[in-house]
């Protein structure tokens, strides 16, 4: 096996005192907006389960407190138990799209034209591969998309084949 082979390392820390708290049902964000979301992730979230209508409020609940309102969440319907078309959150009204975005990606819309993207990890993946991929999708000079971070760290999704 040569060095061109071996498999990417990422770093094992996230910034300080973050790393502790990295748990099932939280978030990390970068916040960056940009408006292509080809190899760019802003943050990384890590639900309890994939029943939305029990992860989804506290996620949104989160995001507007650092953003402002929130108005579309996009993500993809065969990966979620009991998709909504809609929520209210914090009073406000969010729209749910379905979208064959992959179950390892959450869109979430703040206006008309800022997106940010967020990498999910998947509930089950133990907590140490959920640090690595989280970290890695929060570094600034990522490139690697959403499903390779959780190839990568060895957090349970595996492309079939």
């Amino acid at each position: 096996m040569t060095s061109s082979d071996s498999p990417p390392v990422f770093p094992q820390h996230l910034p300080s005192g973050v790393h502790a708290a990295v748990r099932p049902g939280c978030a990390l964000l970068r916040l960056e907006t940009t408006e292509s979301r080809e190899g760019v992730l802003d943050g990384a979230w890590w639900p309890r389960s994939r029943d939305i209508g029990a992860e989804l409020p506290a996620l949104l609940s989160a995001l507007i407190a650092h953003l402002g309102p929130v108005t579309r969440v996009g993500l993809d319907s065969a990966a979620w138990e009991g998709l909504p078309t809609r929520m209210v959150v914090d009073d406000r009204v969010v729209h749910i799209d379905s979208f064959p975005v992959g179950d390892d990606t959450v869109l979430i819309t703040r206006g008309d034209q800022d997106v940010f993207s967020l990498l999910v990890v998947p509930p089950h993946v133990t907590p140490e591969a959920a640090r690595a991929a989280m970290a890695q999708a929060v570094r600034a000079d990522n490139i690697s998309q959403a499903g390779q971070i959780l190839i990568d760290t060895g957090s349970g999704y595996e492309p079939s084949g």
